[in-house]
């Protein structure tokens, strides 16, 4: 088929919505190289290519430098910041050297990693060097995490998603001063929803512009899709209603070639958790206006195309 789907498994519960592209048609790549230091993730993350290949993301494309630059803000502030962590980017380096490898047969260039710490471009991020950076940071991240999880009693899951949230929340506040976003105080009425739906609006557009969606990157609130074996139906008018009766409204986020697909699906597939860097950015919108967001675990969105993610989102007061 030229199209290859995720096993339902990782589909269900990643993000709901892991679906495989077409095959591109790249140039030959560079002759892959051995990763930087022995690791011990070699094999698994081997696995985890070989059971869902994501072709469709071998043609690199180049990165906007205002979002490089301040998701290596972002990611490396939070990550400089765990516990144990005394900031030695060996790790992170022969993560990234690994995944560029498997996933992409090519070599890392030198001292990528290094730059992205110190928030260096010597040009354009390319497509695939920012999927591997956000594996290699998010890989280290997640076993630093594995061995102080945080306050006593905290779940290791728990504490690897407070993780992508304070990265979410960081990458918002950026866009919110970058773009200056018009927050509502709350969601009453539909002149508030207007202007949360223009902030969201705004926040898409730019990941779009960026690269970060390569195709395609919309937040929507007109829903009309199965879930659970029922059917969810919510004309876009009807969101603000809901979130008072039943206190629960929903909506759609559709993402076209996102460029973290290849390394979220093998870092799920490996520990269990993925980066979510949009998803956790518009988390943190929902919860600055006083709502709690977020994508469900187990939409299946197989009556979309093959080539967009998509989750379905819950959305409820705090």
């Amino acid at each position: 088929m030229p199209a290859i789907r995720m096993t339902l498994a990782i589909m269900l519960l990643f993000i709901g919505a892991m679906l495989a592209v077409q095959p591109g048609c790249a140039d030959a790549p560079e002759a892959p190289q051995p990763a930087a230091a022995a690791s011990t993730t070699a094999g698994p993350l081997r696995d985890a290519v070989a059971s869902n290949p994501l072709p469709g993301f071998a043609d690199w494309w180049a990165m906007g430098a205002e979002f490089s630059a301040l998701m290596a803000d972002a990611i490396v502030a939070e990550w400089s910041a765990l516990p144990g962590n005394g900031g030695d980017l060996d790790v992170v380096t022969a993560h990234v050297a690994e995944f560029l490898d498997i996933v992409y047969q090519r070599a890392a260039r030198p001292a990528l990693v290094e730059d992205f710490a110190a928030g260096r471009f010597p040009g354009p991020l390319q497509s695939g060097e920012f999927d591997a950076l956000s594996y290699g940071f998010y890989r280290s991240a997640f076993d630093l995490i594995a061995t102080a999880p945080g306050p006593a009693g905290t779940p290791m899951e728990t504490a690897r998603r407070d993780f992508t949230r304070r990265v979410g929340s960081r990458v918002f506040d950026a866009l919110a001063t970058r773009l200056a976003l018009d927050l509502p105080d709350g969601l009453d009425d539909a002149g508030e929803f207007g202007r949360l739906e223009t902030a969201i609006d705004t926040i898409t557009g730019f990941l779009k512009d960026q690269g970060y969606f390569r195709d395609h990157g919309a937040f929507r609130f007109d829903v009309d899709v199965e879930h659970q074996g029922q059917r969810v139906g919510q004309p876009e008018t009807e969101f603000v209603a809901r979130l008072k009766d039943p206190g629960v409204a929903h909506a759609l986020f559709e993402m076209g070639y996102p460029v973290i697909l290849p390394s979220a699906v093998y870092l799920f597939a490996t520990v269990g958790e993925a980066q979510h860097h949009s998803s956790r950015t518009v988390e943190e919108l929902f919860a600055r206006v006083g709502y709690t967001a977020s994508e469900t675990h187990d939409f299946d969105p197989s009556g979309y195309p093959a080539d967009m993610v998509v989750e379905l989102w819950e959305v409820r007061a705090r």
